[in-house]
Order: C-alpha cells, then structure tokens, then sequence
C-alpha cells in the first residue's frame, strides 16, 4: 500500500501502481471528471499514469498553469489524429505544449494553407466525439525503435537513437494515432471542447537550419468556449496595441532594412527614452550608485577571462584592431569589472555600486527579430554591485525594494521566478547552492512568492527575474538580480579585509528595466500609446477654433512652453472637430481649444484625450493642476 498526502494534509492508502486517475475517482467521480492530471512529489503526472512510490499528490484542473500544460499537450496529440486521418503520408516530428497552447511540426510535401485549419479543427472535433482513450505504454528502446522504424516515422526513430540503451520508453496511443511520448496526458479527450488553430509556421528540425524545414501549426484549446472567445479577444487587443504599430504611429522609432534588428529613434522617441534615463538615474543616485560609462569595443582576451568566450560567442560580433582581435560587447560587466580593479579597495569601501546605461550588441537571428522587443543592439540599465559575502542578504533586499519601487511608479504587478545552475555553468556546485540559497533567504526574507525555473540561470550564477504584467495580463520578463562568485575569481579581483588579507568580494549583477528599447515597448503596449501625462511625448495640444485667436494660442503656447510643459500648437486652418479628433489620435493627454470667450477671459477649454471634458479654467489653474500630475508621476 501507498501513503499519499493531499493539500489539505489528510492521508489515504492505496494500492501501489493505482492510476492517477483511479486515484481521483477513489476520492469522488466528480473530482476524477474535472482533474486533467496532478502533481505528484513536484513532479507533473497524467492521468493515466501511476502511482508507485509514497509522497505528496495535488490533482491538477485545467486553471492550475500544470493543468494547462497537460490539457494542451494531450490536444497536441489530438491535432496530429486529426492531421493523421486527413493527410496520411505526413511524417510527425515533435508537438509540446507552450506557454500559450501548443504546436506539431509535421513533414509532408502537402502545403498546409488556412483553410486546411479549418479542416483539421472539425476533425478534431469528431475525435473529441468518439471520446477515445489515452493509452500509456512502457517499452524497451529495441521496441520503441522497432515500431517507428515499421511506420516509416525517421523523426521519432532518431529521438529514440538518442537515448541510452537500457531507457524505458512511454508510448501513447489515442485511437490509431501513436505517438512516442514522456507525456503527461490527460485519460481521453472529452475535455477539449473548444479548439482554435492559430497559425503555420516554418520550423527546422530540431532547430537548427542545416536541417529540413518542417510545418509547425500552433493551436490552442480550452473547456469552455466562452475562455477560448475571451483568448481571441485578447489576441486582438493586442493587436490594437502592438508597439511596432504605434511607435509608428506616434512617430516614436522605427526600423529599416539598411539596419536589421537596430531600432532608428525618432525626436518624439527620444523625448520618452530620455524622461526614463533620467527617471532611472535620479532613482539610483538616491541609492547610491555611482554612474560609469565603459567601451562598446573591448580586446578579445578580455571575453575569454570572462567566459563569454566559450558560453557566448555565437551571439557576439567582433571586429579587428591594428591588427588584433577585439569584440563588441555583449554584455557590460567585464568593463564594470576593469573600472573596479582600476582602484585598490578596503572592506570599508563595500558595498560599491556601479550603474551603467550600457549599449550591448547581440546576434540574434533574423527570424527572431520583433519590434523593440528582440533586437540586434540595445541599452542595458545595469548596475554591478560588488560586496562582502556578509553583505549579500541585505544588497540583494535593497535592490528588490528598488525594483518594487520603479515598478510600482508604471502601476506593474510582477511575479518572481528563482533560476537556478544550468547544464553550461560556470564554477563548482558548491560555489553554486551558496549563491542560490543566499537569493532564496532574501526573497524569503522579504515575503515574496517565487516560483523556481530549473536550470535557466545564467552561466556565472543564479537569478531572480521579474515578469511585469501588463494591462490585458501578458508576461513580460525584464528584471533580473544575478548573484556571480565567478567573474571575481576569473579576473582576481580582490580587497583588503580588516586582518589586512586580500579577500575576494561578491558581485551581483542587476538590471530593472532590462533594456530601454523592450522596456519602452512594453509601455507602448501597456498603455496602448495613451501614457500618462508625465511620461507622454507631447502633453499638451493647443486647438485654435480659428485664424483670428491664433494670436491668442500662441499665447497660451508660450506660457505652457515657458514652464516646461511639451506643448505643440495646432493652428491650422481646419475645424475644430476635426483638430480634436487628431488630437486624441496622436494620444495627447490634453488639449486645450481657444475661441472667443476663452480669449476675453484669458481662459482654456480642457479635453481629455478619452472625450472626457475637463471644464474651462485659467491658464494658471492648468498649469498648476498638469505640473502637480507630473511631479507625482500620476498613472
């Protein structure tokens, strides 16, 4: 007999290699109908997998994010049934879940086009009728390999080659779609009620383009076709407020062919780009970070010492020098490094914190490149504080105290994720728990949930990212505090300690925005153009309703102007209506028409960018009211 515990702490036998499924229904028929698979000892089991070991178990519904992953990677199966019976000589690659549904990659010379879509989701929707099982299967590789190289399936035949020789291999099998698989999956299908196949895309095997290129169509599923509905919506909102549209709109960037994945500011851009320089710079001054500026273009040796050299070289460029080699940096910490080790150092000189608006440049693929938001050269707000191993704890706290409070100032809610040692790190593993564990105590510290993302820190030590939620509930990543006991030791940087020994100090990288150019195409996107006053490129619009108060706009203009208000003035011989509408088009917060009575009473008509009237108030009154929404960074 097993001993399992659920949630609430209560304890139920059963019998050892039980079902998950079986498991449920032993608790109640209904529960067993609504799970779609659980959470057994941190590891995600389907429902027709078993139970053979004591531990902890939590069933799993399609809310819980787990429960997504299981229900879009069985409707992941269902897709390629569905292909299968459609299209019968498609050769099938891989088909995970993601983290917005899933996708297939297939290989067939049949050019899938959109109203193959279609057909494939009414197929999938029979399958959904017949309600087949999902049937697990344990196998040796011999039969595994046996049975794909039967079907003439080369994909799956070389995934199977890959894996050592005694593995056990699952197989799941949905009607006559079988499919090689470590799952988990949900017993049959009847769940996915609702089903939209989003798009086609080319993918190459295994990612890599000296391979074939396949089909990948992405897909998602929900219970209820009202969520997939309210999915949709989403999807078109965010349409509405795609950055790459607005920013051009707006006239704030742009990007051209002659510079693939490098963003052309424009003056409007600029405006915005240089209000969170400074927003940045007064935020860090108060915390006391010194500001440096380090070269783009550092000697070769220098990444080598680093290790970017042999962790990162595939994304850098590099370029030649009487001569020798150098590189253009891809990240700026070995430059914060070289201006620390330009000065001898006590331990009473810790914590330094040294910031750097610093520009990187990264070769990223084309077909990677979008918008803002993945980009060839973009500037980093970094800081490297470098401390005493006493001092991690409290560093480390400060700098999420600073986060909060630059996060709080846009109206952002973030969740935390802890990432830990990669396959390709740097250092010992016990170099490696000090520094994961010293996060996890500061988190834990300060109260803060966090979730942990196994193996993705950085390759010199682990991480704490922040993702942003913005206002229609995306993720973005853009924080990160890296805890580094590496490049220290790597480029011997020392100080002197009050036994008057040279010791080695602690570096922890940080950077909050992440990258001006993906920061600021997040508040496009966040504020659908429409940003607050203090933020907006142009604050104010003044609307004359004629030639004849011209005279008097200008006036207004000046005073605006004269106290640094960003004001532009429309005095076009066009009417008022119309002058309102392109107002609001552009997103300027206010604007102010001018007509007669407004000119005898030296007064102006406020409209809100939303159509909302704000009444008529003397200029003063404006200006005092817009200089202390401003100066409070009202959102």
């Amino acid at each position: 007999m097993l001993k399992m515990t659920l949630p609430d702490g209560s304890v139920r036998d059963v019998e050892r290699g039980i079902s998950v499924l079986e498991f449920a229904k032993s608790i109640s028929e209904g529960l067993a109908r609504a799970c779609v698979g659980a959470d057994v000892n941190g590891e995600i089991k389907g429902m027709p997998d078993v139970l053979e070991e004591d531990g902890k178990i939590s069933l799993l519904k399609f809310e819980d994010k787990e429960g997504k992953q299981v229900f879009w990677h069985t409707s992941a199966h269902l897709m390629a049934y569905a292909v299968q019976r459609l299209f019968p000589d498609v050769k099938f690659a891989i088909g995970p879940s993601i983290d917005q549904g899933f996708y297939y990659d297939f290989d067939t010379k049949h050019r899938f086009v959109p109203e193959d879509l279609e057909k494939i989701e009414e197929e999938m929707k029979k399958i959904v009728k017949e309600n087949p099982e999902m049937i697990r299967k344990e196998v040796s590789k011999h039969e595994a390999l046996q049975f794909f190289l039967d079907k003439n399936e080369k994909y799956k035949v070389e995934l199977i080659q890959d894996l050592p020789e005694d593995s056990v291999i699952t197989m799941y099998q949905l009607g006559e779609f079988v499919d090689l698989c470590r799952g988990p999956h949900m017993a049959d299908v009847r769940k996915i009620k609702a089903i939209k196949l989003m798009s086609i895309a080319g993918a190459y095997w295994r990612g890599d383009e000296k391979n074939e290129m396949l089909q990948r169509i992405y897909a998602i599923t929900f219970e209820k076709k009202k969520d997939l509905d309210e999915y949709l919506e989403r999807l078109e909102e965010a349409k509405r407020r795609d950055h790459r549209k607005i920013g051009q709109e707006m006239r704030l960037f742009t990007m051209h062919e002659e510079g693939p994945g490098f963003p052309f500011f424009h003056p409007k851009g600029m405006v915005l780009r240089n209000i969170l320089e400074n927003f940045w710079r007064e935020a860090h001054a108060k915390e006391g970070y010194g500001e440096i500026r380090t070269p783009i273009i550092l000697n070769e040796s220098l990444w080598r010492q680093s290790g970017h050299w042999d962790h990162y070289k595939e994304n850098m460029y590099f370029t030649k020098i009487d001569g020798n080699d150098y590189a253009i940096k891809p990240m700026n910490c070995p430059g914060s490094i070289l201006v620390y080790k330009s000065d001898l150092h006590s331990y009473r000189d810790f914590p330094i914190k040294l910031g750097e608006m610093g520009l990187v440049h990264r070769h990223e693929l084309s077909g990677a490149l979008h918008g803002l938001f993945r980009v060839r050269s973009f500037t980093q707000d970094d800081a490297h504080i470098f401390c005493l191993p006493s001092q991690i704890k409290e560093e480390v706290t400060q700098v999420i105290r600073l986060a909060n409070s630059i996060y709080s100032v846009f109206g952002f809610k973030y969740k935390l994720e802890l990432s830990t040692q990669p396959e390709n790190s740097m250092g010992t593993k016990e170099q490696w728990d000090l520094a994961t564990e010293s996060l996890r105590q500061a988190l834990e510290a300060n109260e803060l949930s966090y979730e942990i993302n196994e193996g993705d820190g950085a390759f010199y030590g682990p991480k704490i990212d922040y993702h942003l939620e913005d206002a229609i509930g995306r993720t973005w990543q853009c924080g990160t505090i890296q805890l580094d006991f590496q490049m220290p030791e790597r480029f011997d940087i020392t100080y002197i300690d009050k036994d008057n020994e040279k010791k080695r100090p602690v570096m922890i990288h940080r950077a909050l925005l992440g990258s001006m150019e993906r920061f600021m195409g997040i508040l496009i996107e966040h504020y659908a153009g429409k940003f607050p006053a203090w933020l907006a490129p142009v604050q104010v619009k003044i609307l004359s309703i004629s030639e004849k108060f011209n005279a008097y706009a200008m006036e207004v203009y000046n005073q605006l102007k004269a106290v640094g208000i960003r004001v532009e003035l429309d005095d076009r011989e066009e009417k008022i209506g119309y002058k309102v509408r392109n107002a609001q088009m552009e997103k300027v917060p206010y604007s102010l028409v001018v007509g007669e009575k407004e000119m005898e009473n030296k007064t102006v008509a406020v409209r809100k960018r939303d159509g909302e009237q704000g009444g008529t108030v003397s200029v003063d009154e404006f200006i005092q009211s817009l200089i202390k929404e401003i100066e409070e960074r009202v959102i």
